[in-house]
Protein backbone atom coordinates (compact mmCIF):
# COMPACT_ATOMS: atom_id res chain seq x y z
CA UNK A 1 0.00 0.00 0.00
CA UNK A 2 1.39 3.16 -0.99
CA UNK A 3 0.25 6.80 -0.79
CA UNK A 4 -1.62 7.30 -4.50
CA UNK A 5 -4.05 3.98 -3.49
CA UNK A 6 -4.36 6.10 -0.19
CA UNK A 7 -5.05 9.61 -2.12
CA UNK A 8 -7.11 7.53 -4.77
CA UNK A 9 -9.22 6.12 -2.02
CA UNK A 10 -9.71 9.40 -0.26
CA UNK A 11 -10.50 11.31 -3.20
CA UNK A 12 -13.51 9.06 -4.09
CA UNK A 13 -14.72 9.42 -0.62
CA UNK A 14 -14.69 12.87 -0.45
CA UNK A 15 -16.35 13.22 -3.96
CA UNK A 16 -18.85 10.70 -3.43
CA UNK A 17 -19.78 12.57 0.30
CA UNK A 18 -18.05 9.85 2.44
CA UNK A 19 -16.60 11.14 5.19
CA UNK A 20 -12.85 10.74 4.77
CA UNK A 21 -11.59 8.70 7.65
CA UNK A 22 -9.00 5.66 8.58
CA UNK A 23 -11.72 3.52 8.80
CA UNK A 24 -13.53 4.12 5.61
CA UNK A 25 -10.58 4.57 3.65
CA UNK A 26 -9.32 1.36 4.72
CA UNK A 27 -13.04 -0.39 3.72
CA UNK A 28 -12.66 1.45 0.62
CA UNK A 29 -9.04 -0.25 -0.05
CA UNK A 30 -10.67 -3.24 1.63
CA UNK A 31 -7.87 -3.53 4.01
CA UNK A 32 -4.63 -2.53 4.76
CA UNK A 33 -2.38 -1.07 7.85
CA UNK A 34 -3.90 1.64 9.96
CA UNK A 35 -0.50 3.07 10.75
CA UNK A 36 0.09 3.39 7.57
CA UNK A 37 -3.04 4.38 6.10
CA UNK A 38 -2.70 7.41 8.87
CA UNK A 39 0.68 8.47 7.57
CA UNK A 40 -0.52 8.64 4.08
CA UNK A 41 -3.61 9.75 4.86
CA UNK A 42 -1.90 13.07 6.81
CA UNK A 43 0.27 13.77 3.83
CA UNK A 44 -3.18 13.60 1.61
CA UNK A 45 -5.13 16.17 3.62
CA UNK A 46 -1.77 18.64 3.72
CA UNK A 47 -1.87 18.43 -0.25
CA UNK A 48 -5.52 18.73 -0.30
CA UNK A 49 -7.23 20.69 1.70
CA UNK A 50 -6.05 24.19 2.27
CA UNK A 51 -4.61 25.77 5.73
CA UNK A 52 -7.26 27.66 7.43
CA UNK A 53 -6.73 31.08 7.17
CA UNK A 54 -5.69 32.53 11.16
CA UNK A 55 -8.04 35.38 12.62
CA UNK A 56 -7.20 39.26 11.97
CA UNK A 57 -6.01 41.32 14.47
CA UNK A 58 -8.58 44.19 14.74
CA UNK A 59 -7.68 47.12 17.32
CA UNK A 60 -10.54 48.90 18.73
CA UNK A 61 -11.32 52.25 17.46
CA UNK A 62 -10.07 53.88 21.40
CA UNK A 63 -7.07 52.39 21.27
CA UNK A 64 -6.26 53.17 17.95
CA UNK A 65 -7.07 56.91 18.66
CA UNK A 66 -4.52 56.09 22.06
CA UNK A 67 -2.17 54.98 19.93
CA UNK A 68 -2.12 57.20 17.15
CA UNK A 69 -2.07 60.21 19.64
CA UNK A 70 1.09 58.54 21.83
CA UNK A 71 3.26 57.66 18.37
CA UNK A 72 2.78 61.26 17.41
CA UNK A 73 3.68 62.69 20.83
CA UNK A 74 6.51 59.96 20.71
CA UNK A 75 7.74 60.97 17.49
CA UNK A 76 7.89 65.24 18.89
CA UNK A 77 9.92 63.89 22.13
CA UNK A 78 12.27 61.92 20.05
CA UNK A 79 12.33 64.64 17.24
CA UNK A 80 13.51 67.42 19.26
CA UNK A 81 16.63 65.54 20.23
CA UNK A 82 16.64 64.06 16.78
CA UNK A 83 16.90 68.41 15.65
CA UNK A 84 19.15 68.90 18.11
CA UNK A 85 21.39 65.69 16.50
CA UNK A 86 20.63 66.95 12.97
CA UNK A 87 22.01 70.90 14.27
CA UNK A 88 24.86 69.74 16.18
CA UNK A 89 25.84 67.35 13.11
CA UNK A 90 25.18 70.19 10.39
CA UNK A 91 27.10 72.50 12.81
CA UNK A 92 30.26 69.42 12.44
CA UNK A 93 29.79 68.90 8.42
CA UNK A 94 30.27 72.50 8.05
CA UNK A 95 33.32 72.29 9.90
CA UNK A 96 34.39 69.29 8.27
CA UNK A 97 33.87 71.34 4.56
CA UNK A 98 36.01 73.89 6.00
CA UNK A 99 38.38 71.76 6.88
CA UNK A 100 38.35 70.02 3.91
CA UNK A 101 38.44 73.36 1.84
CA UNK A 102 41.77 73.76 3.94
CA UNK A 103 42.82 70.28 3.03
CA UNK A 104 41.96 70.99 -0.55
CA UNK A 105 44.00 74.82 -0.68
CA UNK A 106 47.16 72.82 1.30
CA UNK A 107 47.24 69.95 -1.01
CA UNK A 108 47.10 72.41 -4.03
CA UNK A 109 50.03 74.30 -2.19
CA UNK A 110 52.04 71.04 -1.56
CA UNK A 111 51.31 69.41 -5.48
CA UNK A 112 52.62 73.16 -6.39
CA UNK A 113 55.66 72.61 -4.45
CA UNK A 114 55.74 68.75 -5.35
CA UNK A 115 55.41 70.19 -9.45
CA UNK A 116 58.26 72.93 -8.85
CA UNK A 117 60.35 70.05 -6.83
CA UNK A 118 59.63 67.27 -9.90
CA UNK A 119 60.84 70.34 -12.20
CA UNK A 120 63.94 70.80 -10.21
CA UNK A 121 64.63 67.39 -9.86
CA UNK A 122 63.97 66.37 -14.01
CA UNK A 123 66.67 69.71 -14.61
CA UNK A 124 69.09 68.19 -11.92
CA UNK A 125 68.68 64.64 -14.06
CA UNK A 126 69.44 66.73 -17.31
CA UNK A 127 72.86 68.69 -16.35
CA UNK A 128 73.72 65.19 -14.62
CA UNK A 129 73.21 63.40 -17.45
CA UNK A 130 74.64 65.92 -19.64
CA UNK A 131 77.56 65.72 -16.93
CA UNK A 132 77.89 62.23 -17.23
CA UNK A 133 77.93 62.59 -21.23
CA UNK A 134 80.45 65.36 -20.58
CA UNK A 135 82.59 62.64 -18.44
CA UNK A 136 82.49 59.96 -20.78
CA UNK A 137 83.89 62.17 -23.61
CA UNK A 138 86.69 63.23 -21.86
CA UNK A 139 87.79 59.43 -20.39
CA UNK A 140 87.30 58.96 -24.10
CA UNK A 141 89.89 61.37 -25.00
CA UNK A 142 92.07 60.56 -22.12
CA UNK A 143 92.05 57.05 -23.31
CA UNK A 144 92.89 57.88 -26.80
CA UNK A 145 95.38 60.26 -25.59
CA UNK A 146 96.96 57.51 -23.24
CA UNK A 147 97.16 55.39 -26.19
CA UNK A 148 98.68 57.90 -28.17
CA UNK A 149 101.21 58.60 -25.67
CA UNK A 150 101.37 54.64 -25.79
CA UNK A 151 102.08 54.40 -29.11
CA UNK A 152 104.55 56.93 -29.10
CA UNK A 153 106.35 55.60 -26.22
CA UNK A 154 106.75 52.29 -27.59
CA UNK A 155 107.77 53.27 -31.00
CA UNK A 156 110.43 55.61 -29.12
CA UNK A 157 111.20 52.15 -27.51
CA UNK A 158 111.36 50.37 -30.94
CA UNK A 159 113.78 53.34 -32.42
CA UNK A 160 115.74 52.88 -29.31
CA UNK A 161 116.53 49.41 -29.59
CA UNK A 162 117.18 50.18 -33.52
CA UNK A 163 119.36 52.71 -32.52
CA UNK A 164 120.98 50.03 -29.69
CA UNK A 165 120.96 47.53 -31.98
CA UNK A 166 123.05 49.36 -34.92
CA UNK A 167 125.36 50.94 -32.59
CA UNK A 168 125.89 47.03 -31.52
CA UNK A 169 126.09 45.86 -35.14
CA UNK A 170 128.80 48.81 -35.78
CA UNK A 171 130.65 47.86 -32.71
CA UNK A 172 130.94 44.31 -33.70
CA UNK A 173 131.40 45.71 -36.87
CA UNK A 174 134.69 47.58 -36.12
CA UNK A 175 135.55 45.04 -33.72
CA UNK A 176 135.98 42.31 -37.00
CA UNK A 177 137.64 45.17 -38.88
CA UNK A 178 139.81 45.70 -36.29
CA UNK A 179 140.92 41.89 -35.89
CA UNK A 180 140.59 41.77 -40.01
CA UNK A 181 143.37 44.69 -39.95
CA UNK A 182 145.63 43.24 -37.47
CA UNK A 183 145.38 39.66 -39.14
CA UNK A 184 145.81 41.75 -42.37
CA UNK A 185 149.06 43.34 -41.14
CA UNK A 186 150.12 39.74 -39.72
CA UNK A 187 149.66 38.69 -43.11
CA UNK A 188 151.49 41.31 -44.57
CA UNK A 189 154.36 40.93 -42.19
CA UNK A 190 154.51 37.25 -42.49
CA UNK A 191 153.95 38.06 -46.38
CA UNK A 192 157.14 40.23 -46.48
CA UNK A 193 159.10 37.82 -43.92
CA UNK A 194 158.43 35.26 -46.57
CA UNK A 195 158.96 37.21 -49.70
CA UNK A 196 162.44 38.34 -47.81
CA UNK A 197 163.61 34.43 -47.18
CA UNK A 198 162.67 33.79 -50.50
CA UNK A 199 164.79 36.00 -52.09
CA UNK A 200 167.52 35.30 -49.83
CA UNK A 201 167.32 31.93 -50.77
CA UNK A 202 167.34 32.96 -54.46
CA UNK A 203 170.17 34.16 -54.14
CA UNK A 204 171.87 31.85 -51.97
CA UNK A 205 170.86 29.59 -54.84
CA UNK A 206 172.33 31.88 -57.48
CA UNK A 207 175.54 32.08 -55.75
CA UNK A 208 175.44 28.15 -55.24
CA UNK A 209 174.56 27.89 -59.75
CA UNK A 210 177.40 30.01 -59.95
CA UNK A 211 180.13 28.14 -57.65
CA UNK A 212 178.59 25.05 -59.08
CA UNK A 213 179.48 26.20 -63.07
CA UNK A 214 183.43 27.50 -61.82
CA UNK A 215 183.52 24.22 -60.54
CA UNK A 216 182.60 22.18 -63.44
CA UNK A 217 184.59 24.55 -65.48
CA UNK A 218 187.41 24.15 -63.20
CA UNK A 219 186.61 20.13 -64.03
CA UNK A 220 186.77 20.55 -67.20
CA UNK A 221 190.20 22.94 -67.46
CA UNK A 222 191.78 19.56 -65.52
CA UNK A 223 189.95 17.26 -67.52
CA UNK A 224 191.93 18.82 -70.81
CA UNK A 225 195.23 19.10 -69.54
CA UNK A 226 197.35 16.05 -70.69
CA UNK A 227 198.68 13.73 -68.25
Amino acid sequence: MNFEDVAAAASRLQEGGTPVTIDTVRDALGGGSASAISRHLADWRAAAEPAPEPPRAELPPELLDGLARWAQQFAEDAGSGTRAALARHEEELEALREAGDTLESERDAVQARLDETSAARDEALAALAERDEEIERLNAELRNAKQVAMDALVGKAKDQLAIEGKDAQLADLRSQLEKGVTQNASLSDARLAAEMELVGAKTARDSLEAENAELRKQIAALRKKPA
